[in-house]
């Protein structure tokens, strides 16, 4: 209510009528402030016709400040013009009332308009103070008190331990912050029930909902000291169903100076609810290998393509090419380096799947490592448009590593995905196409093919996250295609980490995976999502199945049936071993698919399904090529 109040009245623009009379009041109370000082506080001076000048000092200021307009101004917005315009008003009323005296003086005509020119002169110099300092203060006022108000926000900190009563102190001493703590939450049972700063310590069991609600509490902030990533998952997974807002207190090394600032709290992410350790990596021998290099990014516009040129633009490459047929999204990067002030780094504008144009480029750069993210992605579009998904993700593919094979590129690190395991849809199918097509390859030349397998990044161009937040911000209701189905995730930073780190390690013709912890169910995490919204399921947004997309399956995997794997120095990264293949007849295979210009898309997926046997289509048109292949064998 009283917030409600002081913005309503922040709002109101006061009466120039009003103004007026404040101004004329302030400048009686400077004509009398003057005359005390002018005489040592000593009240004799009302001999001089004291109570006579007053009404004149009425009169006057009535007058100047009618002729300058000086109240017409809006008090919240002053400024220099109506600083001016006071300025004009008091100078009008110190000339008149000079005037004056000198007459009343010098013709005798009643004395007691002649005010002492001492007076005059310290009555100008106050009024000039007074008046111009009380609008800047009550504009001010206006702004810090009625405008920027914010009633108290009642804040519960899970953690009464260390962490916690930092936390506690730092919001208590910031005085821009309007959070109110009243209670901390702790399972420890010596710490329960006791007061800390005269703030009560809570057990986890009894914040509720009806706890929430009945003590109005608006935020929790997690703050626990080195808290592992599953257990703020644990606790963060019970709160986030819960009508408020969860915040996290980040790591101490990242606090500034060793202090915690408020503005470091952030609301949890969704990343923090995936129940999985972020993979770090810190390899000395990444900055050997890609110091001095001339390196090309294929794809340098997208999700992964741009994290990897900005993480490779922190190193001293010789020279970094940024490559994509994106132009707008490929500006936006550019800028990006721009502001970075990254050097030598050149923008190509080009499509991998034109010859000559790539062959262009690969003549005017002596590259020495190429980290190829251009691909064509989103499952069902190319679904129904296999000829653009060969053209791009096979042939473009293919034109590039020929180029790096024939002009001796020291590396190549392919990005590839989990969807090329057991393919159930045309885009997988071409991406492991070009993981057998890159293994051909490394056979024949000198340059090391390496390619890199993982799941779904998070926050990347047409990904799950980004496409809920949409339909979150429409009202809903978010689309899931089936209440089972599951996803590995990662964050944009991880994958392109795996990838640069697949540079290093790659000797030739290995497929990197990585433990990517465990898969995520959409369904649970739309729900988090909406709950994350500060919105309630399914009230305010609701889930609506609409069934596997054509291609799609429930379950992505890393590891085909076939493959097993074998550690490398980091534990999280591993290496598939796949069944050897005879490559002459594979590389055939692959050159005959890419010509694809007399065939049709049923012709197309059957060359396909020649070249990478375990592709069966799921939910798809192509499921009947499948039958004709199952016939023909079972005769």
């Amino acid at each position: 209510m009283i917030k409600s109040v002081f913005e309503k009245g922040a709002k109101l623009n006061v009466s120039r009528w009003v103004v007026l009379l404040v101004d004329i009041s302030l400048v009686v109370q400077s004509f009398i402030i003057a005359y005390l000082v002018v005489f040592n506080f000593d009240l004799s001076f009302q001999q001089f016709g004291f109570f006579a000048q007053i009404f004149l000092v009425i009169l006057l200021s009535l007058i100047s400040f009618l002729i300058v307009g000086s109240y017409k101004g809006t008090v919240r917005q002053t400024g220099i013009k109506d600083a001016l315009n006071l300025f004009y008003g008091v100078s009008l009323i110190f000339i008149s009332l000079f005037i004056i005296t000198l007459v009343d003086r010098n013709y005798d005509i009643t004395k007691r308009f002649a005010v002492p020119f001492r007076v005059l002169t310290v009555n100008y110099l106050i009024n000039i103070i007074v008046l111009i300092a009380s609008r800047y203060v009550f504009k001010r006022f206006i702004q810090k008190v009625l405008v920027q108000y914010k009633a108290p926000k009642k804040t519960l900190i899970y953690g009464a331990g260390d962490s916690g009563m930092l936390t506690y102190a730092a919001i208590i001493n910031d005085l821009n912050n309007n959070a109110n703590i009243v209670g901390f939450i702790d399972d420890d049972k010596k710490k329960r029930g006791k007061k800390y700063n005269r703030v009560k310590v809570y057990s986890s069991k009894v914040i509720t909902k009806e706890f929430i609600e009945s003590h109005d509490i608006k935020e929790i902030i997690v703050s626990i000291h080195n808290i592992k990533p599953f257990k703020l998952f644990e606790i963060v997974d019970k709160l986030v169903p819960l009508p408020v807002k969860v915040k996290v207190v980040p790591p101490v090394d990242q606090w500034i100076d060793g202090d915690l600032n408020v503005g470091q709290l952030t609301e949890v992410k969704i990343e923090d609810l995936l129940n999985r350790t972020p993979i770090k990596i810190n390899n000395p021998i990444l900055q050997k290998e890609l110091d001095g290099k001339v390196i090309l990014i294929t794809g340098a516009a997208g999700s992964i393509g741009s994290e990897i040129a900005h993480q490779v633009g922190n190193y001293k490459y010789k020279q970094l090419i940024l490559l994509d047929q994106a132009e707008s999204d490929l500006y936006n990067v550019q800028q990006s380096f721009h502001r970075k002030k990254f050097k030598n780094f050149a923008v190509e504008v080009a499509d991998i799947s034109n010859t000559k144009r790539m062959a262009a480029i690969f003549s005017n750069y002596q590259i020495d490592m190429i980290f190829h993210a251009a691909a064509y992605k989103h499952v069902p579009l190319m679904e129904d448009n296999p000829y653009e998904a060969v053209r791009v993700n096979v042939f473009g593919t293919r034109t590039v590593m020929d180029l790096a094979s024939k002009h001796r590129v020291e590396k190549f690190v392919m990005v590839s995905t989990d969807k090329a395991v057991n393919p159930t849809n045309v885009m997988g199918a071409t991406k492991r196409v070009a993981e057998v097509y890159a293994n051909c390859l490394n056979h024949e030349g000198k340059t090391k093919f390496i390619t890199t397998r993982f799941g779904n990044v998070l926050g990347s161009n047409g990904s799950v996250i980004p496409l809920f937040k949409k339909q979150i911000a429409e009202g809903g209701p978010i689309q899931v295609t089936d209440k089972e189905i599951t996803r590995y995730f990662m964050t944009i930073s991880e994958a392109c980490s795996l990838v640069l780190e697949a540079g290093v390690m790659g000797k030739g013709g290995e497929i990197y995976v990585f433990d990517m912890g465990e898969s995520v169910k959409i369904y649970d995490l739309a729900k988090k999502m909406i709950h994350l919204s500060g919105l309630k399921y399914p009230d305010d947004i609701d889930i609506k199945i609409i069934g596997l997309r054509p291609g799609e399956k429930l379950y992505e995997e890393l590891l085909s049936n076939e493959e097993n794997t074998v550690p490398t120095y980091n534990e999280k990264i591993m290496i598939a071993k796949v069944d050897p293949v005879d490559y002459k007849v594979m590389k055939s295979k692959i050159i005959e698919l890419s010509k694809l210009d007399n065939m049709d898309k049923f012709e197309i997926v059957t060359k396909m399904k020649s070249i990478v046997t375990e592709y069966i289509s799921n939910n798809s048109e192509y499921e009947s090529l499948d039958v004709k292949e199952t016939s023909v064998h079972s005769k």
